[in-house]
């Protein structure tokens, strides 16, 4: 499967969010797109519209187990996804900032 380390991600790398509501209002990378792997096939069309058309998408969870499941959807439907390895818990550790809605500093839960 194809995996990035956090430490690759550049500003501006389109990334994905598919934990769930309460791990996101906790805290998240600021400017992520957030669909929960639980409402993943129905909010398909979401993703779709707002990923770039010829980027990469990089999918994050917690540590790097939902994100796998959904990369691997998205390249069997033939998008360039990559799993961000070790998740938002490596994202917090390497020093990466974490917010809440509000812009706030937030923590990964």
């Amino acid at each position: 499967m194809p995996t990035v380390e956090v430490t690759d991600l550049k500003d501006g790398d389109f990334l994905l969010d598919v934990r769930e509501d309460d791990e996101w209002q906790a805290g998240h990378a600021e400017g992520a797109l957030h669909i929960p792997i639980s409402e993943f096939v129905a909010r398909y069309g979401e993703l779709t519209e707002a990923a770039p058309q010829d980027g990469r998408i990089h999918v994050i969870c917690r540590s790097g187990g939902r994100s796998a499941q959904v990369t691997m959807y998205l390249a069997q439907q033939g998008i360039d996804a990559v799993n961000v390895d070790g998740g938002m818990q490596v994202w917090q550790a390497a020093g990466r900032p974490v917010v809440t809605d509000e812009g706030l500093p937030g923590h990964v839960l």
